[in-house]
């Protein structure tokens, strides 16, 4: 039986134009292409007429494939000798699953290669006019993820190292916690009026920020009605956007 080949590929943040060159030949070479919900769906007209197209979208709470079936759907489709190309949003390395996905392929020693992308945490920011280093402002950055497995809750996150230890945190899939994220950074050290920023979509044309401090977002980001996806973004050069909000200015989708 000869096997086919596994592309775990970083679609990029929303923007179809910010997907990588190899992760655009990745899609037009496939046999399958199972894709999860945050990608542009634009990208799947670069698809081959014939690829067969499989949504493993994940909403929170609500899964349209379990990990476990998508699994499964990987190797079965690798072992039937195809080309598949496992499309996901963002950074597959970035809270994007690629690890048990690519330990399962390694398993049935199925070829695989992982495609980086350009990460939300990065990405979305930059859009709303916030760089996440500067050299005034910022010298770490640390990507942190808003929400924990039920059964650990949010006590493998280091709080204290968090709020001490780093000028710009990102959190992904927190907008549910952003109460209890400002909570714990204000509780562990970091000061109240910490400047913060919230951006839902971002790089797409629906993208808003609303921004405040780390006493002031969660209601500001509940009056807007923010909902997920959305990146919250905590420090100092969140105050950059006002002099740097190009996106908002700029029809880059004309």
């Amino acid at each position: 039986m000869n096997k086919g080949k596994v592309y775990l590929v970083g679609a990029g943040p929303g923007d179809p134009k910010l997907i990588t060159v190899y992760g655009m030949e990745c899609i037009q070479k496939a046999d399958v292409i199972a894709y999860d919900r945050l990608i542009n769906k634009e990208l799947l007209n670069y698809a081959k007429r014939d690829a067969e197209l499989i949504y493993c979208g994940k909403l929170p709470g609500k899964h349209e494939l379990i990990q476990e079936q998508i699994h499964d759907l990987l190797v079965e489709k690798a072992m039937e000798g195809k080309t598949v190309t496992r499309l996901k949003g963002g950074d597959p390395c970035v809270f994007g699953r690629v690890g048990e996905e690519a330990e399962i392929l390694a398993g049935h020693d199925i070829p695989f290669e992982i495609v980086p992308g350009v990460t939300a945490g990065i990405a979305a920011p930059a859009y709303a006019g916030i760089p996440v280093t500067h050299r005034d402002h910022a010298g770490s950055f640390t990507i942190v993820t808003g929400h924990g497995r039920k059964e650990k809750g949010q006590d493998f996150i280091n709080w204290r190292a968090l709020a001490e230890g780093s000028d710009t945190i990102a959190f992904y899939m927190g907008i549910g916690n952003l109460k209890n994220i400002c909570k714990e950074l204000v509780s562990h050290g970091k000061s109240p009026d910490t400047p913060a920023a919230v951006i839902e979509w971002g790089t797409t044309k629906h993208q808003r920020t609303v921004t405040g401090t780390l006493a002031t977002i969660e209601r500001e980001a509940r009056a807007a009605a923010i909902s997920h996806p959305a990146m919250i973004i905590v420090g100092e050069v969140v105050q950059l956007r006002e002099k740097i909000r190009w996106f908002d200015k700029v029809d880059v989708f004309a």
